[in-house]
């Protein structure tokens, strides 16, 4: 079971660091507070550890149908750009005033996680391969899938604290300018990948 366990801590930290709206937010949401990261990684286990259970009780089909994944697509690619905007407009008050997002890190993450349709297609092809692989092992026991979700997620916490950190601790070094433009990249990458989800929802049924 370890070289499965391994596998998994690889396959997940290949997703967790591929930059996307998550890592975005992180970095807006760590200019305030070095823990951000870790509340972003708590909000994302809400939506993510129930996901875990679908799938592994049978219902990754739900999300492989096409009209599932284009309202998902709309819905959370819409809600995603309309927080990129949002990002953008409040950059010089974030900055130049000491306010902050109108949400906290924790929603950021529960939101992050659920409005993104390839973060439920990730789990539904490649979590699917990693829940099968567990599962039909012949040592596989209800507390091996509790150590999975476990070790997935902790791979979550790291990346995300480890970002939260970095960017706390290297605020002092940005200007004013500097750090007005990684919030407009930040909010950018936003309303990008949310354009990017809308359209690709409306090619997969064309």
């Amino acid at each position: 079971m370890l070289p499965v366990l391994l596998s998994v801590i690889a396959i997940s930290f290949s997703g967790v660091m591929m930059p996307g709206p998550m890592f975005a937010v992180a970095l807006a949401k760590s200019y305030r507070s070095p823990w951000a990261g870790t509340q972003m990684a708590l909000g994302h286990a809400v939506i993510e550890v129930p996901l875990i259970l679908l799938i592994y009780f049978g219902f990754a089909r739900f999300f492989e149908n096409s009209v599932v994944q284009l309202v998902l697509s709309i819905l959370g690619g819409g809600m995603i750009i309309w927080m990129g905007v949002g990002m953008f407009r409040a950059r010089t008050k974030i900055v130049r005033e000491g306010k902050d997002l109108p949400y906290s890190a924790f929603t950021a993450g529960i939101l992050m996680s659920g409005l993104n349709p390839f973060f439920l297609l990730w789990w539904v092809t490649i979590g699917s391969m990693l829940i099968g692989r567990i599962t039909i092992n012949p040592d596989f026991s209800t507390t091996w899938l509790i150590v999975f979700i476990i070790v997935h997620w902790l791979c979550d916490l790291v990346w995300l604290t480890f970002v939260s950190v970095v960017v706390y601790k290297s605020r002092s070094l940005w200007g004013a300018g500097f750090q007005e433009w990684v919030f407009i990249a930040s909010s950018l990458i936003l309303a990008g990948f949310g354009i990017w989800f809308v359209v690709s929802g409306i090619q997969a049924v064309v």
